[in-house]
């Protein structure tokens, strides 16, 4: 059985599990973080640069523009005939609502000292979270 050829640009995979690949496409140090900052409504690049956790912009144009290769991200401009761009998340993207979810109930129960960004809601507050695009929580 041969592999799967890979498209322009995809890494060689480390094995088929599904766990390795996810984390090959978004198990880095900043990606999971610009995938949130747009689940919590952030459309611009000014705006991911702002984050508290200081993504340097050189890093931040790589991870936007991986996430957009992997049709995690879509690009579009801010209002129609606009030069700046935006970034929304794609189906695939928000497909990734309950792992982060997950990630954030997991740091509020486990690690002290953490707290869930304005917008977002644990499984604590609200049994079932919003996936519903564009309402700013996870």
């Amino acid at each position: 059985m041969s592999a799967k050829p890979l498209s322009r640009g995809e890494a060689a995979r480390r094995s088929p599990c599904p766990v390795a690949c996810g984390l090959d496409m978004f198990g880095d140090r900043w990606t999971l973080l610009v995938i949130r900052d747009m689940m919590l409504g952030k459309r611009r690049f000014k705006e991911f640069a702002a984050s508290p956790e200081g993504v340097p912009t050189n890093i931040l144009a790589e991870r936007l523009a991986r996430l957009e290769e992997a049709g995690l991200v879509m690009r579009e401009p801010v209002e129609p005939g606009a030069r700046h761009q935006a970034y929304r998340l794609t189906p695939k993207g928000q497909a990734l609502r309950p792992v982060l979810a997950a990630m954030r109930d997991w740091g509020l129960r486990w690690v002290p000292g953490t707290a869930a960004a304005v917008g977002a809601r644990s499984q604590a507050s609200s049994a079932r979270p919003s996936s519903r695009p564009g309402t700013g929580r996870l």
